[in-house]
């Protein structure tokens, strides 16, 4: 049976998916990492912690291939990563600093400054990506502005993937879905864009080389194959969770197998949702959250709300994300509803945080009023201010613990309502909606999202959305479907849910209080 390992390299964790040419999942392993953050606003990763991850994770499922005498069938390996992260390397390819990724919010003084000025709003335009401090312009007027001497000892600036290619293949290059989300790439042109990489003073040649999302290697380096064999991280730091050197013993990957760039986390994740035709959307809520409609041209918001990225050759991805997804409920459970609990006290984290969300489901929709804006790490779409703040607006004596939780999940989808309806003034309506992200597992969530938007929520059977999608590009680049729209018919839906008409009327009423809670509150943030 023929299949690709598709690999995500996320914020806080790696999966790797081997996924057949039929739609089918044979295996998935992953393996998870620190971040390190402060009050600051400094939210970063170790480069070799990640790279001991995607080792481990390669190595677990391939173990699990060869114990179930099925290796013999993979074709090839492709990634997916997460997009905004920018690492600083010197001389001799070695990192001078951790990974920043998204969540980083100190770029936002230099974010605010140039958000809205000619300048600005040129960038928006030709990169397709809304001026805040996550992307990896605003990150590097940050180093310039503040740690110059770092700044003017940095060789290359580059992101996790292209830091792990160079590792496997001692080449500098990067996916145009990954350069598509820096602020510094034309995605008309498909070349870094002059009048960026000039603000920030940088040359092309201190850039990765763009190449399309199907690019393939496959001459590792001879230290990279013996990492890989080994199927442990061999780089500083320990990857977390279900790195056991499992790849078939040691074995060797096959001669020749080809490695597939792959793209961005968020267009990948598109792809291995399904929503592959104009006007599909994926919606997906992890640690944050995104709505992404899959268009075949770049679409120019004039207010600078949604963002464009690159898919693939003739395919763009246009939508928003937000900073708060389910961190906001991690953050409600771990630092609110303690109940007098020590942490050793309390359930185990999942469990506790079923319990709770299975309370706050007997709360009927819209909270008795209460509202919650969900902007605890700041905001990207579609405020785009990294200085914004978390607000309970609404408060009244009748509300207890559940009313809170319940206004947390709330807040979270009306952002993401928001954002969709951005993305409809921009680009048109939505036909569609595909979830992915671990707020699946939650049928009550699911439910409320799709009496939100009042439109039907589909969930797929598929594992991990951006690693799948990712194991599809590795298909359409090694020849094994003919072309991306047949990726759709792989993905299977497991449920739908239908919209409440009446509950859509009563949470429009609370998103009309909520739309305006911002412009009201903003410039007291």
């Amino acid at each position: 049976m023929q299949y690709i390992i598709g690999i995500d390299i996320g914020t806080t964790n790696t999966k790797a998916v081997a996924f057949t040419t039929d739609g089918k999942v044979l295996g998935s392993a992953g393996a998870s990492y620190p971040v390190f953050a402060d009050a600051g606003g400094r939210h970063e990763l170790d480069p070799d912690q990640l790279l001991s991850a995607v080792v481990s994770a390669l190595g677990e499922v391939r173990g699990k291939m060869a114990n179930g005498a099925g290796e013999e069938g993979l074709m090839g390996i492709s990634f997916s990563c997460a997009f905004h992260s920018l690492i600083v390397i010197g001389d001799g390819g070695k990192p001078l600093t951790h990974a920043m990724t998204w969540a980083d919010l100190r770029p936002s003084a230099q974010a605010n400054a140039l958000r809205g000025s000619e300048a600005g709003d040129r960038i928006y335009r030709h990169t397709g990506v809304p001026i805040h401090a996550m992307s990896p312009l605003c990150k590097l007027l940050w180093l310039k502005q503040t740690q110059s001497d770092l700044f003017q000892r940095g060789v290359k600036f580059i992101s996790i993937k292209e830091y792990i290619w160079w590792r496997l293949f001692g080449k500098y290059q990067v996916d145009h879905s990954l350069a598509s989300a820096t602020g510094l790439f034309d995605i008309r042109q498909l070349q870094w864009y002059p009048e960026a990489l000039a603000l920030v003073g940088i040359q092309p040649t201190q850039l990765s080389t763009p190449v399309p999302v199907i690019h393939i290697e496959t001459a590792l380096l001879p230290e990279a194959r013996r990492l890989l064999a080994g199927g442990t991280g061999g780089a500083a730091g320990e990857a977390g969770s279900g790195g056991k050197g499992e790849a078939g013993g040691g074995a060797s990957l096959p001669e020749g197998l080809p490695f597939v760039i792959g793209g961005g986390d968020g267009a990948m994740a598109n792809l291995g949702s399904g929503a592959v035709r104009h006007g599909e959307t994926a919606l997906t809520i992890g640690t944050s959250g995104a709505i992404r409609m899959t268009v075949t041209r770049p679409e120019d918001d004039p207010q600078a709300r949604v963002f464009n990225y690159i898919m693939a050759e003739g395919y763009y991805i246009c939508g928003g994300a937000t900073n708060n997804g389910g961190n906001v409920l991690q953050w409600y459970t771990d630092r609110v509803m303690t109940d007098g609990r020590t942490t050793g006290e309390k359930d185990s984290g999942e469990d506790d945080l079923h319990r709770r969300m299975a309370e706050a489901d007997h709360i009927a929709a819209g909270c008795e009023g209460l509202i919650f804006m969900p902007y605890l790490q700041g905001e990207r779409a579609p405020v785009w201010n990294a200085d914004a703040k978390g607000v309970f607006f609404g408060v009244r004596s009748v509300h207890d613990h559940r009313h809170f939780l319940r206004a947390c999940l709330e807040g979270v989808s009306y952002s993401l309502y928001q954002i969709g309806n951005s993305l409809v003034e921009t680009v048109g309506p939505i036909e569609h909606i595909y979830a992915s992200g671990g707020f699946t597992r939650s049928p009550a969530w699911l439910q409320m999202v799709a009496d939100i938007f009042g439109k039907k929520v589909h969930v797929t059977g598929a594992a991990d959305a951006s690693a799948i999608g990712a194991a599809m590009i590795g298909m359409y680049a090694c020849g094994l479907i003919g072309d991306l729209g047949a990726a759709a018919s792989l993905v299977t839906i497991a449920q739908t849910y239908e919209p409440n008409a009446a509950l859509h009327a009563v949470y429009q009423e609370n998103y009309r209080i909520f739309t305006q809670l911002y412009g009201r509150l903003k410039d007291l943030m």
